[in-house]
């Protein structure tokens, strides 16, 4: 049997019971109900813990369509060059742009990392905006930035300029007199080659994200997620989710965001193309034209790699591609430290944000994906996190103090994959610890809970979060 593959049963069979190290004659009610929390993306579960665990195939993905599965991987891998190339369907690169392909900012299908020290932003972009509403409801773009900041650019094209982030060290104690110290991250521009920015311009760093289990939050209906939405905190809980409601280009409405750092995106074929257009600068059908603001001009008379530079076979491999990459299955799910941390986790509230169990519905495109339970610890909603963490930049609905809560799933081989544990949307906290502590807002209370708690407890809660 293939590596990657070894889930093909349901759960409760022989195969999932060993992997568990669970015997059959053991395998009783309590074991039975700690196999399906292992099954973080239900059958689409992949068992892989190895560099490689993020870009795996739905383990229920087979035949011709799991071979479609890596024609879409190659795509994502690409590198773009500028046009004009002899490197057919591949140019178009900028004219201005972060990066040259997909797995540059996501490696290995992962997340990214801030800058260490004067190295280059990559896996980190910075999304800018003025007061006021742009297109549909949307952000103000910049005058002469426009929406995101490019450090690159082609052969006779300015490149925007370069950015820097530097940290402030900012120390705090546990109750029980453990010391902590977090770092405050602080951004500037340098070169502008268009002049200054606005004076009111908002800026707000984005690590990218970890790429497993997006067509699985494709597929939960849309009533699951409003169903969790508290806006007027009815239950008196402290906690307010809300959902963003974002333009879709293709449908011409506003309908809920579930994708990005604050919900803005509507669909994972929308992410995909905005990515390719803000990140690569390789235009599509759903954003036909190229990111050069005004001021500009070189920008806009760069020769074009094709109307549009992505073809939609293209479109639709990596859309297909992203969809269907699995999800990690947990680990030490029986551990009794793991279980400790994950009573601390739900005790603490953590849960009323981070919702462990969702569904998904039907999915024609992708019926690997319909009527599955899954584990994502989300609710793809919009929550309040303090002032601390906040960009001040309003996003479609979403306000300068809000963020989508982002899913666990795959956090605790974080490490493996992409050598660091850089967490938050900027990456400023260096670890799980440092991202609990940031936490503010509605999650003010689940904070003070952890910072209150015996450092046993505070060790269990960790040890849960890396069996993610």
């Amino acid at each position: 049997m293939a590596r990657g593959r070894f889930f093909i049963a349901q759960p409760g069979t022989w195969a999932v019971l060993l992997w568990l190290g669970v015997s059959g004659c053991a395998a009783d009610s309590h074991s039975a109900i700690n196999t399906d929390e292992a099954l973080s993306g239900g059958e689409t579960t992949t068992f892989e813990t190895s560099r490689s665990a993020y870009s795996y195939p739905a383990a229920n993905l087979e035949g011709a369509r799991r071979d479609r599965f890596f024609v879409g991987n190659a795509v994502f891998n690409r590198t773009w060059v500028a046009a004009p190339s002899s490197t057919t369907g591949l140019d178009g690169l900028g004219p201005t742009f972060n990066a040259t392909s997909c797995d540059a900012c996501h490696f290995k299908d992962g997340r990214g990392a801030p800058p260490e020290g004067d190295d280059p932003f990559l896996g980190l972009l910075i999304r800018l905006s003025i007061p006021g509403e742009g297109a549909h409801g949307g952000p103000n773009p910049e005058p002469r930035y426009g929406e995101q900041f490019n450090h690159h650019a082609v052969l006779d094209v300015p490149a925007e300029g370069s950015a820097q982030v530097d940290y402030d060290e900012v120390a705090g104690a546990y109750a029980d007199g453990a010391g902590w110290s977090l770092r405050a991250p602080l951004y500037r521009f340098d070169d502008l080659a268009f002049g200054p920015m606005d004076d009111e311009v908002m800026v707000s760093p984005r690590v990218a994200n970890t790429m497993v289990g997006l067509g699985l939050l494709e597929a939960v209906p849309e009533e699951t997620l409003v169903a969790l939405e508290d806006p007027d905190d009815a239950n008196a809980d402290g906690v307010s989710g809300r959902a963003n409601r974002v333009w879709d280009v293709e449908r011409g409405t506003t309908v809920l965001g579930r994708f990005g750092w604050k919900a803005n995106q509507p669909s994972l074929r929308q992410q995909i193309a905005g990515a390719f257009i803000g990140d690569i600068g390789i235009t599509s059908s759903i954003f036909p034209n190229q990111n050069c603001p005004a001021p500009q001009l070189d920008c806009a008379d760069a020769i074009s790699g094709g109307e549009p530079e992505l073809d939609g076979d293209k479109l639709e491999d990596v859309t297909y591609y992203a969809s269907l990459l699995g999800v990690p299955a947990r680990r030490d799910v029986d551990d009794p430290e793991v279980r400790k941390g994950k009573a601390r986790f739900e005790s603490f509230g953590c849960a009323a944000c981070h919702t462990e169990t969702l569904r998904t519905g039907d999915s024609d495109l992708f019926p690997e994906l319909a009527h599955q339970t899954i584990h994502p610890y989300s609710d793809l909603l919009l929550h309040d996190m303090g002032e601390g963490l906040a960009d001040g930049r309003p996003d479609f609905l979403a306000d300068g103090r809000e963020w989508r809560t982002p899913p666990l799933w795959g956090l605790g081989l974080l490490h493996t994959v992409n050598r660091h544990t850089f967490l938050l949307h900027d990456g400023r906290a260096r670890d799980t610890e440092e991202a609990i502590l940031w936490h503010g807002g509605e999650a003010e209370a689940s904070r003070d809970a952890f910072v209150d708690a015996n450092r046993a407890d505070r060790e269990a809660l960790l040890r849960f979060l890396d069996s993610l």
